[in-house]
């Protein structure tokens, strides 16, 4: 039986784990240790989610006397987002890294600063042991960024965009909620002074001309406290809290089940 690896932004971390609650035929899951997996582990306990977690040089590579469909979980760097370049370095070596681990990849990205566009061409290019798939809505068209995933894609996600155009708007699902005081605090550490990073942060706000945070309800709930984190926000930042609901689970599940149905064939 074939092992699915997902290749993962830590943001969309809750999205992985409804996937790995709703599939049944799932029979072992992977998680690969390292420094991003804290919060996801304790979410997938607190689930009651069964997983193993190993160092990458315990994994077995892919074998046709397996006989299990396994689930091998990967989460990058948030941080790498603050160098869309190094975004996609760290991602394609990531993808040769597992592909002899894998059956199948399926990355939860986006384009991320259209720096991934491209990147099932160029592992198809290279004749990789395994497909490489991203996440792209009913339209075959890959989604912006994790936003752009969870509100359902390019045509919601301009339209959700077209309705706050009048300001700067932050758009939060629960998980961004938390991610931002991370990029916070690499900034600080860059800076070496929290209190000038979150001051040049406010400076952006006014330069640019922020003056909202959104809340887009997934109608996940492992992340908690959701509504606390946007209302902390709001405040440090003066800000007007708007709200949707066109949060979904649709494009995961769909990329998902695609990826399981071509690596079952």
């Amino acid at each position: 039986m074939p092992t699915m690896t997902i290749i993962s932004c830590k943001i969309m971390q809750d999205e992985i784990i409804w996937i790995l609650e709703n599939d049944t035929g799932i029979e072992e899951i992977i998680v690969a240790d390292n420094d991003n997996i804290g919060e996801f582990v304790e979410k997938l306990d607190k689930a009651n989610i069964h997983y193993s977690t190993l160092p990458l040089g315990n994994i077995s590579p892919i074998s046709d006397e397996s006989n299990k469909y396994t689930v091998l979980i990967y989460m990058m760097e948030l941080g790498l987002h603050r160098n869309p370049k190094e975004l996609k370095k760290k991602i394609y070596e990531t993808v040769e890294i597992l592909a002899p681990y894998s059956s199948g990849i399926l990355l939860f990205y986006g384009l991320c600063g259209n720096v991934l566009g491209n990147i099932e061409t160029d592992f198809a290019a290279n004749s990789l042991s395994c497909p490489v798939h991203i996440l792209k809505d009913n339209k075959e068209r890959i989604v912006d960024d994790c936003i752009g995933a969870t509100v359902g894609g390019t045509e919601n996600y301009l339209k959700i965009l077209k309705s706050v155009s009048d300001a700067g708007t932050y758009l939060f699902t629960p998980m961004y909620s938390r991610g931002w005081r991370e990029l916070l605090d690499i900034n600080s550490r860059l800076h070496g002074d929290p209190d000038k990073a979150l001051k040049m942060m406010k400076k952006t706000h006014e330069m640019v001309g922020y003056k909202r945070v959104a809340k887009i309800n997934t109608g996940l709930t492992y992340t908690e406290n959701f509504d606390d984190a946007i209302k902390e926000f709001a405040e440090i930042f003066d800000f007007e809290i708007l709200e949707f609901d066109n949060g979904n689970q649709k494009i995961f599940e769909d990329c998902y089940l695609k990826m399981k149905t071509e690596i079952k064939a």
